[in-house]
Protein backbone atom coordinates (compact mmCIF):
# COMPACT_ATOMS: atom_id res chain seq x y z
CA UNK A 1 0.00 0.00 0.00
CA UNK A 2 1.21 3.55 -0.92
CA UNK A 3 0.66 6.26 1.31
CA UNK A 4 0.70 9.58 0.50
CA UNK A 5 3.15 10.67 2.14
CA UNK A 6 5.76 8.40 -0.29
CA UNK A 7 4.28 9.20 -3.25
CA UNK A 8 4.85 13.13 -2.58
CA UNK A 9 8.20 12.10 -2.00
CA UNK A 10 8.41 10.22 -5.09
CA UNK A 11 7.25 13.15 -6.80
CA UNK A 12 9.77 15.52 -5.46
CA UNK A 13 12.42 12.84 -6.12
CA UNK A 14 11.42 13.00 -9.55
CA UNK A 15 11.30 16.65 -9.88
CA UNK A 16 14.86 17.08 -8.04
CA UNK A 17 16.38 14.26 -11.00
CA UNK A 18 14.78 16.67 -13.65
CA UNK A 19 16.16 19.36 -12.00
CA UNK A 20 19.55 17.94 -11.92
CA UNK A 21 19.70 16.82 -15.44
CA UNK A 22 18.01 20.27 -16.51
CA UNK A 23 20.53 21.59 -14.84
CA UNK A 24 23.69 19.20 -16.22
CA UNK A 25 22.21 19.88 -19.50
CA UNK A 26 22.59 23.67 -19.26
CA UNK A 27 26.21 23.18 -17.57
CA UNK A 28 27.42 20.86 -20.58
CA UNK A 29 25.95 23.74 -23.48
CA UNK A 30 27.26 26.74 -21.24
CA UNK A 31 31.07 24.63 -21.45
CA UNK A 32 30.90 23.27 -24.50
CA UNK A 33 33.96 22.13 -24.46
CA UNK A 34 33.80 20.09 -27.98
CA UNK A 35 33.20 23.18 -29.87
CA UNK A 36 36.60 23.59 -31.04
CA UNK A 37 36.37 20.03 -32.71
CA UNK A 38 34.15 21.11 -35.60
CA UNK A 39 34.54 17.35 -37.56
CA UNK A 40 32.62 14.37 -36.23
CA UNK A 41 35.63 12.90 -36.80
CA UNK A 42 37.63 14.38 -34.68
CA UNK A 43 35.21 14.18 -31.58
CA UNK A 44 34.94 10.26 -32.16
CA UNK A 45 38.70 10.56 -32.45
CA UNK A 46 38.83 12.32 -29.09
CA UNK A 47 36.27 9.61 -27.97
CA UNK A 48 38.91 6.71 -28.36
CA UNK A 49 41.68 9.06 -26.80
CA UNK A 50 39.46 9.57 -23.76
CA UNK A 51 38.99 5.78 -23.86
CA UNK A 52 42.39 4.45 -24.16
CA UNK A 53 43.52 7.37 -21.99
CA UNK A 54 40.72 5.84 -19.03
CA UNK A 55 41.54 2.38 -19.31
CA UNK A 56 45.52 2.74 -19.18
CA UNK A 57 45.15 5.07 -16.12
CA UNK A 58 43.08 2.54 -14.46
CA UNK A 59 45.45 -0.14 -15.34
CA UNK A 60 48.50 2.24 -14.12
CA UNK A 61 46.28 2.53 -10.77
CA UNK A 62 45.77 -1.35 -10.45
CA UNK A 63 49.27 -2.12 -10.64
CA UNK A 64 50.40 0.36 -8.30
CA UNK A 65 47.83 -0.30 -5.83
CA UNK A 66 47.75 -4.14 -6.30
CA UNK A 67 44.14 -3.98 -7.20
CA UNK A 68 43.29 -6.59 -9.78
CA UNK A 69 43.01 -5.84 -13.05
CA UNK A 70 39.50 -7.45 -13.85
CA UNK A 71 37.90 -5.01 -11.52
CA UNK A 72 39.96 -2.38 -12.79
CA UNK A 73 38.83 -3.13 -16.56
CA UNK A 74 35.11 -3.38 -15.05
CA UNK A 75 35.34 0.26 -13.89
CA UNK A 76 37.88 1.61 -17.08
CA UNK A 77 34.72 0.21 -19.37
CA UNK A 78 32.07 1.35 -16.87
CA UNK A 79 33.62 5.08 -17.32
CA UNK A 80 34.47 4.69 -21.18
CA UNK A 81 30.46 3.78 -21.48
CA UNK A 82 29.44 6.48 -19.61
CA UNK A 83 31.54 8.90 -21.85
CA UNK A 84 30.38 7.48 -24.88
CA UNK A 85 27.12 7.88 -23.90
CA UNK A 86 27.07 11.14 -22.68
CA UNK A 87 28.82 12.31 -26.02
CA UNK A 88 26.60 10.56 -28.47
CA UNK A 89 23.61 11.83 -26.61
CA UNK A 90 24.87 15.38 -27.44
CA UNK A 91 25.36 14.22 -31.15
CA UNK A 92 22.25 12.41 -31.76
CA UNK A 93 20.07 15.52 -29.84
CA UNK A 94 20.08 17.60 -32.86
CA UNK A 95 19.14 14.58 -35.03
CA UNK A 96 16.11 13.21 -32.99
CA UNK A 97 15.35 17.11 -32.95
CA UNK A 98 15.10 17.36 -36.87
CA UNK A 99 13.15 13.89 -36.77
CA UNK A 100 10.08 15.34 -34.83
CA UNK A 101 10.40 18.47 -36.75
CA UNK A 102 10.37 16.80 -40.21
CA UNK A 103 6.97 14.73 -38.55
CA UNK A 104 5.72 18.14 -37.73
CA UNK A 105 6.42 19.60 -41.14
CA UNK A 106 4.41 16.63 -42.51
CA UNK A 107 1.35 17.26 -40.64
CA UNK A 108 1.68 20.93 -41.81
CA UNK A 109 3.21 22.61 -38.98
CA UNK A 110 6.72 24.72 -40.32
CA UNK A 111 7.12 26.63 -36.86
CA UNK A 112 9.50 24.12 -35.35
CA UNK A 113 13.12 24.66 -35.36
CA UNK A 114 16.34 22.64 -34.21
CA UNK A 115 18.56 24.09 -31.87
CA UNK A 116 22.20 24.28 -33.25
CA UNK A 117 23.93 23.00 -30.35
CA UNK A 118 27.63 22.23 -32.15
CA UNK A 119 29.60 23.64 -34.54
CA UNK A 120 30.64 20.37 -36.66
CA UNK A 121 28.64 18.68 -39.65
CA UNK A 122 25.37 17.59 -37.47
CA UNK A 123 25.21 21.56 -36.17
CA UNK A 124 25.37 22.77 -39.83
CA UNK A 125 23.16 20.46 -41.12
CA UNK A 126 20.38 21.52 -38.03
CA UNK A 127 21.39 25.22 -39.74
CA UNK A 128 20.21 23.95 -42.99
CA UNK A 129 17.36 22.23 -41.41
CA UNK A 130 16.12 25.49 -39.78
CA UNK A 131 16.67 27.22 -42.82
CA UNK A 132 14.94 25.22 -44.88
CA UNK A 133 11.78 25.17 -42.81
CA UNK A 134 11.75 28.97 -42.77
CA UNK A 135 11.90 28.80 -46.72
CA UNK A 136 8.66 26.17 -46.83
CA UNK A 137 7.47 28.13 -43.77
CA UNK A 138 7.21 31.16 -46.10
CA UNK A 139 6.06 29.44 -49.10
CA UNK A 140 3.22 28.17 -47.39
CA UNK A 141 2.26 31.89 -45.89
CA UNK A 142 2.70 32.90 -49.44
CA UNK A 143 0.61 30.45 -50.74
CA UNK A 144 -2.46 31.08 -48.20
CA UNK A 145 -1.85 34.79 -49.55
CA UNK A 146 -2.31 33.54 -53.44
CA UNK A 147 -5.30 32.40 -52.90
CA UNK A 148 -6.39 35.22 -50.33
CA UNK A 149 -5.82 37.64 -53.31
CA UNK A 150 -7.46 35.48 -55.69
CA UNK A 151 -10.47 35.25 -53.61
CA UNK A 152 -10.37 38.75 -53.13
CA UNK A 153 -10.03 40.10 -56.71
CA UNK A 154 -12.55 37.20 -58.22
CA UNK A 155 -14.92 38.11 -56.01
CA UNK A 156 -16.13 41.50 -57.39
CA UNK A 157 -16.13 40.80 -60.62
CA UNK A 158 -18.34 37.70 -59.78
CA UNK A 159 -20.72 40.15 -58.11
CA UNK A 160 -21.21 42.24 -60.74
CA UNK A 161 -22.16 39.75 -62.76
CA UNK A 162 -24.62 37.92 -60.94
CA UNK A 163 -26.31 41.32 -59.96
CA UNK A 164 -26.81 41.75 -63.69
CA UNK A 165 -27.84 38.00 -64.14
CA UNK A 166 -30.35 38.74 -61.15
CA UNK A 167 -31.41 41.94 -62.64
CA UNK A 168 -32.46 40.65 -66.13
CA UNK A 169 -33.73 37.13 -64.39
CA UNK A 170 -35.77 39.41 -62.12
CA UNK A 171 -37.27 41.98 -64.74
CA UNK A 172 -35.71 44.61 -63.19
CA UNK A 173 -33.61 45.81 -66.41
CA UNK A 174 -34.12 44.44 -69.67
CA UNK A 175 -31.57 42.57 -71.53
CA UNK A 176 -30.98 45.27 -73.55
CA UNK A 177 -26.87 45.47 -75.65
CA UNK A 178 -26.44 48.02 -72.78
CA UNK A 179 -27.27 45.09 -69.78
CA UNK A 180 -25.44 42.52 -71.64
CA UNK A 181 -22.38 44.95 -72.57
CA UNK A 182 -22.10 45.65 -68.77
CA UNK A 183 -22.29 41.37 -68.21
CA UNK A 184 -19.71 40.60 -71.00
CA UNK A 185 -17.20 43.43 -69.46
CA UNK A 186 -17.47 41.75 -65.98
CA UNK A 187 -17.18 38.38 -67.69
CA UNK A 188 -14.42 39.15 -70.05
CA UNK A 189 -12.58 41.16 -66.58
CA UNK A 190 -12.92 37.92 -64.70
CA UNK A 191 -11.35 35.66 -67.06
CA UNK A 192 -8.55 38.49 -67.37
CA UNK A 193 -8.31 38.67 -63.53
CA UNK A 194 -8.10 34.79 -63.09
CA UNK A 195 -4.71 34.60 -65.78
CA UNK A 196 -3.34 38.05 -64.09
CA UNK A 197 -3.79 36.47 -60.71
CA UNK A 198 -2.38 33.26 -61.03
CA UNK A 199 0.95 35.39 -61.34
CA UNK A 200 1.11 36.52 -57.88
CA UNK A 201 3.63 33.75 -57.15
CA UNK A 202 6.02 36.07 -59.15
CA UNK A 203 5.29 39.13 -57.30
CA UNK A 204 8.02 38.69 -55.40
CA UNK A 205 10.30 38.14 -58.04
CA UNK A 206 9.73 40.91 -59.87
CA UNK A 207 9.20 39.12 -63.17
CA UNK A 208 5.61 39.86 -64.16
CA UNK A 209 5.39 41.71 -67.52
CA UNK A 210 3.99 45.53 -67.71
CA UNK A 211 2.13 46.07 -70.71
CA UNK A 212 2.63 49.94 -70.49
CA UNK A 213 0.88 52.06 -73.57
CA UNK A 214 -0.61 55.46 -73.73
CA UNK A 215 -4.96 55.33 -73.09
CA UNK A 216 -6.76 58.35 -73.00
CA UNK A 217 -7.70 59.19 -69.07
CA UNK A 218 -11.72 59.95 -68.99
CA UNK A 219 -12.55 56.98 -71.49
CA UNK A 220 -10.27 54.79 -69.51
CA UNK A 221 -11.84 55.88 -65.88
CA UNK A 222 -15.40 56.09 -67.17
CA UNK A 223 -15.18 52.33 -67.65
CA UNK A 224 -13.69 51.23 -64.93
CA UNK A 225 -16.30 53.11 -62.69
CA UNK A 226 -18.98 51.59 -64.74
CA UNK A 227 -17.25 48.06 -64.18
CA UNK A 228 -17.91 49.38 -60.12
CA UNK A 229 -21.40 50.66 -60.47
CA UNK A 230 -22.89 46.99 -61.19
CA UNK A 231 -25.56 47.63 -64.01
CA UNK A 232 -23.33 50.37 -65.79
CA UNK A 233 -25.78 52.96 -65.26
CA UNK A 234 -24.44 56.67 -65.44
CA UNK A 235 -26.51 59.76 -64.82
CA UNK A 236 -25.19 63.43 -65.44
CA UNK A 237 -21.40 62.47 -65.31
CA UNK A 238 -21.96 60.76 -61.95
CA UNK A 239 -22.13 57.13 -61.29
CA UNK A 240 -24.23 55.46 -58.80
CA UNK A 241 -22.58 52.32 -57.64
CA UNK A 242 -25.71 51.78 -54.62
CA UNK A 243 -28.34 54.44 -53.27
CA UNK A 244 -26.73 55.84 -51.02
CA UNK A 245 -23.02 57.06 -52.53
CA UNK A 246 -22.43 58.57 -55.31
CA UNK A 247 -19.24 58.50 -57.65
CA UNK A 248 -18.09 61.68 -59.25
CA UNK A 249 -15.36 62.20 -61.90
CA UNK A 250 -13.13 64.78 -62.78
CA UNK A 251 -10.44 64.84 -65.57
CA UNK A 252 -8.70 67.94 -66.28
CA UNK A 253 -7.96 68.77 -68.76
CA UNK A 254 -10.74 66.93 -70.90
CA UNK A 255 -8.10 65.28 -73.45
CA UNK A 256 -6.00 63.86 -70.72
CA UNK A 257 -3.81 61.20 -71.95
CA UNK A 258 -1.49 58.68 -69.76
CA UNK A 259 0.75 56.14 -70.14
CA UNK A 260 0.25 52.63 -68.00
CA UNK A 261 -0.68 48.75 -67.82
CA UNK A 262 -4.79 49.35 -68.35
CA UNK A 263 -5.46 46.26 -66.16
CA UNK A 264 -2.76 46.92 -63.92
CA UNK A 265 -4.26 50.35 -63.50
CA UNK A 266 -7.61 48.70 -63.68
CA UNK A 267 -7.26 47.01 -60.71
CA UNK A 268 -5.55 50.14 -58.87
CA UNK A 269 -8.62 52.37 -59.43
CA UNK A 270 -11.39 49.55 -58.83
CA UNK A 271 -9.62 48.91 -55.40
CA UNK A 272 -9.38 51.97 -54.06
CA UNK A 273 -12.84 53.62 -55.57
CA UNK A 274 -14.47 49.95 -53.98
CA UNK A 275 -12.42 50.59 -50.55
CA UNK A 276 -13.63 54.79 -50.84
CA UNK A 277 -17.13 52.94 -50.76
CA UNK A 278 -17.01 50.76 -48.16
CA UNK A 279 -15.84 53.67 -45.80
CA UNK A 280 -18.75 56.14 -46.93
CA UNK A 281 -21.33 57.42 -45.00
CA UNK A 282 -24.51 57.39 -46.24
CA UNK A 283 -25.22 59.95 -48.99
CA UNK A 284 -21.57 60.40 -49.01
CA UNK A 285 -19.77 60.87 -52.35
CA UNK A 286 -16.51 59.25 -53.62
CA UNK A 287 -15.20 61.69 -56.33
CA UNK A 288 -11.88 59.92 -58.38
CA UNK A 289 -9.95 63.08 -59.96
CA UNK A 290 -7.06 62.77 -62.65
CA UNK A 291 -4.71 65.88 -63.75
CA UNK A 292 -1.00 65.96 -65.10
CA UNK A 293 1.51 65.57 -62.30
CA UNK A 294 5.38 67.18 -64.07
CA UNK A 295 6.43 67.76 -66.87
CA UNK A 296 7.26 64.11 -67.97
CA UNK A 297 3.79 62.86 -68.60
CA UNK A 298 2.94 62.32 -65.42
CA UNK A 299 -0.69 61.27 -64.16
CA UNK A 300 -1.80 61.91 -60.80
CA UNK A 301 -5.08 60.26 -59.70
CA UNK A 302 -6.73 60.71 -56.50
CA UNK A 303 -9.81 58.50 -54.64
CA UNK A 304 -11.71 60.77 -52.07
CA UNK A 305 -14.29 60.09 -49.78
CA UNK A 306 -16.17 61.27 -47.34
CA UNK A 307 -15.50 58.54 -44.67
CA UNK A 308 -13.85 58.70 -40.86
CA UNK A 309 -10.51 58.74 -43.26
CA UNK A 310 -7.44 56.67 -41.78
CA UNK A 311 -5.74 57.35 -38.38
CA UNK A 312 -2.11 59.22 -39.28
CA UNK A 313 -0.98 56.05 -37.21
CA UNK A 314 -2.30 53.81 -39.91
CA UNK A 315 -1.40 55.28 -42.85
CA UNK A 316 2.22 53.54 -43.39
CA UNK A 317 0.13 50.03 -42.55
CA UNK A 318 -2.66 50.24 -44.77
CA UNK A 319 -0.91 48.90 -48.11
CA UNK A 320 0.49 46.00 -46.41
CA UNK A 321 -1.06 42.58 -46.55
CA UNK A 322 -3.95 41.52 -44.14
CA UNK A 323 -3.54 45.36 -43.08
CA UNK A 324 -7.04 46.83 -42.21
CA UNK A 325 -7.45 50.12 -40.19
CA UNK A 326 -9.08 51.11 -37.56
CA UNK A 327 -11.47 53.12 -38.67
CA UNK A 328 -15.26 51.29 -39.79
CA UNK A 329 -17.40 50.89 -42.17
CA UNK A 330 -20.38 52.65 -42.98
CA UNK A 331 -22.28 49.33 -41.80
CA UNK A 332 -19.88 49.50 -38.55
CA UNK A 333 -16.67 47.78 -37.99
CA UNK A 334 -15.67 44.79 -40.13
CA UNK A 335 -19.02 44.78 -42.24
CA UNK A 336 -16.89 44.93 -45.62
CA UNK A 337 -16.44 41.58 -45.34
CA UNK A 338 -12.39 42.16 -46.84
CA UNK A 339 -9.57 40.86 -46.11
CA UNK A 340 -7.40 43.68 -46.28
CA UNK A 341 -5.66 42.91 -49.71
CA UNK A 342 -6.96 45.42 -51.74
CA UNK A 343 -4.61 48.16 -51.03
CA UNK A 344 -2.09 45.55 -50.73
CA UNK A 345 -2.55 44.83 -54.77
CA UNK A 346 -3.04 48.37 -55.11
CA UNK A 347 0.51 49.35 -53.97
CA UNK A 348 2.06 46.14 -55.88
CA UNK A 349 0.72 47.56 -59.09
CA UNK A 350 1.50 51.24 -58.88
CA UNK A 351 5.33 49.97 -57.71
CA UNK A 352 4.74 47.94 -60.40
CA UNK A 353 5.15 50.93 -62.68
CA UNK A 354 7.62 53.10 -61.11
CA UNK A 355 4.78 55.21 -59.35
CA UNK A 356 4.42 55.87 -55.98
CA UNK A 357 0.50 55.44 -53.91
CA UNK A 358 -0.15 57.18 -50.50
CA UNK A 359 -2.31 58.70 -48.16
CA UNK A 360 -2.42 62.49 -48.37
CA UNK A 361 -3.91 65.16 -46.23
CA UNK A 362 -7.67 65.67 -46.56
CA UNK A 363 -10.31 68.31 -44.35
CA UNK A 364 -12.46 65.43 -44.52
CA UNK A 365 -12.83 61.87 -45.15
CA UNK A 366 -9.90 60.01 -46.75
CA UNK A 367 -7.75 60.95 -50.09
CA UNK A 368 -5.24 58.68 -51.61
CA UNK A 369 -2.73 59.64 -54.44
CA UNK A 370 -1.32 57.52 -57.19
CA UNK A 371 1.58 59.07 -58.88
CA UNK A 372 2.44 57.42 -62.11
CA UNK A 373 5.64 58.54 -64.08
CA UNK A 374 5.12 59.36 -67.99
CA UNK A 375 7.02 56.47 -68.45
CA UNK A 376 6.87 53.60 -66.44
Amino acid sequence: MTFPQQRNGDAEAGRSQTLAARAARRVWADIRPLDPVRSIKGKLALLVIVSVFLATGMVVVAIQSATQIRIIMVFSMIASLLFMQFLAHGLASPLREMTAAARAMASGDYSRRVEVSSRDEIGELAAAFNAMAADLQAADQHRREIVANVSHELRTPIAALRAVLENVVDGVVQPNPATLQAALEQTERLGRLVTHLLDLSKIDDGVVDLDARPFEVREFLDGVLRGVTVDGATAGGAFSRRGDVRLALEVSPAGLTGVADPERLHQVVANLVDNACKHSPPGGTVTVRARPDGEDGGLLLEVQDEGPGIPAADRDRVFERFSRSGSATASGPGADGGTGLGLAIARWAVDLHGGRIAVAESPKGCRIEVRLPGHP
